[in-house]
């Protein structure tokens, strides 16, 4: 993921206002013109903090609909960044955008101007949860952005949301398949959240919209990681960016608003990892359950992960730790951090026997090179 410096642009170039959209909120109070004065200053303040250059960076143009707005804007706009490209500072620009804003020829001037990556704004693939969210546009209109977006050579990512009026979890499942079969570079899920002063506000204090509860948004949310993930596409967002806005009282009036969204539906997929690589080990033993582990050295059952992952494994309060040695009866689970494996990966160790799964889920048997049961012990006693 590149070093990204936002640009917000608060709504403009939108056609219209969808049910669920309190862009000062979810944005944050941003001024409605973007002054060249302005923009300087914020794209030369987030090179400066981000210290020398390690790795990509983009100018991205979010909120708002970039190519909803008038060409002469547009131009401005990229003309902005221009100094900042020429003279290598910033790799590229990325834009967010509405699915029915794009066409052939306002993307050859993207191409031109250094726009390298263009975010769909699809949040559904089903027509009639588009219809009841008031997107304005249809799936067809995604499908046929996306394809001309990889026609013409640009990074493409997709927007969805989870518990949109309308939706189900059938529907939403159907949406993650149909995104899958687009192919795109990346993708970005958050759940929906009901926002003050929005038309889904209303419906909601009406009785007509329902959101999801936290842990429904969680489960939405993990199916969705794991199948995308199993699909190469990396999901580069779980979860709305927390604005000073947003946390304050009164602003998300209902839904499954967390800071740490992505880190429970991480924490609820190791879960399910550990779970099914236990089973699978208790399986492959003839035995429904794995016998008690030892709580010393050299105990025969560890999990080996990525010390990025470690925290998501254990859970808040060690919640995960306490549910697998109630489920399987074990008096320890010992955690064996390796720098050198890739997150997102679990590898149980019982005896000579190693196992490992991803968020994919696939299950495979392996042959570790070297023997790392001088993890950390994790005991209820």
């Amino acid at each position: 993921m590149p070093l990204i410096i936002p640009i917000f642009l608060m709504n403009r170039g939108c056609p219209h206002r969808c049910i669920f959209c309190n862009e000062r909120l979810t944005a944050g109070d941003h001024p409605e013109r973007i002054t060249e004065s302005a923009f300087t200053e914020t794209v030369r303040t987030h090179l400066d903090s981000a210290g020398r250059k390690s790795g990509p960076v983009q100018i991205a143009f979010y909120g708002g609909t970039f190519t909803g707005m008038e060409r002469e804007e547009q131009s401005r706009l990229l003309e902005l960044a221009a100094p900042f490209l020429r003279g290598g500072a910033v790799d590229g620009i990325r834009i967010s955008t509405r699915p029915d804003g794009i066409d052939g020829e306002n993307l050859d001037l993207l191409r031109t101007s250094g726009v390298t990556t263009v975010e769909v704004g699809a949040q559904s693939l089903h027509d009639g949860v588009l219809l009841r969210s008031r997107r304005g546009h249809s799936a067809a209109d995604t499908i046929r952005a996306v394809a001309l977006l990889r026609e013409k050579g640009f990074e493409t990512g997709i927007h969805l949301m989870a518990g949109l009026p309308g939706d189900s979890p059938n529907r939403f499942a159907e949406t993650i398949d149909r995104v899958i079969a687009l192919r795109p570079d990346m993708v970005r899920i958050h759940p929906t959240l009901v926002l003050r002063d929005t038309p889904l506000a209303k419906a909601f204090q009406e009785g007509i919209y329902l959101p999801l509860g936290l842990r429904g948004a969680v489960d939405l949310c993990k199916n969705a990681l794991r199948a995308l993930t199993a699909a190469g596409i990396p999901v580069i967002r779980l979860g709305l960016q927390t604005t000073r806005e947003l946390e304050k009282p009164g602003a998300v009036i209902a839904g499954p608003f967390h800071p740490a969204f992505r880190s429970l539906v991480e924490t609820a997929l190791f879960l399910e990892m550990a779970t099914a690589l236990l089973s699978s080990a208790g399986r492959e033993s003839g035995a429904p359950a794995l016998p008690p582990a030892d709580a010393g050295v050299g105990s025969p059952l560890y999990f080996t992960l990525s010390p990025a992952d470690v925290s998501n494994f254990y859970g808040a309060k060690r919640e995960n730790i306490k549910i697998l040695q109630e489920r399987f009866g074990l008096a320890c689970i010992r955690i064996s951090p390796d720098p050198a494996l890739p997150r997102q990966t679990l590898i149980l160790t019982v005896g000579e026997k190693h196992l490992r799964t991803d968020y994919s889920g696939q299950i495979t048997r392996i042959r570790l090179q070297e023997d790392t049961r001088h993890g950390m012990d994790h005991s209820t006693q």
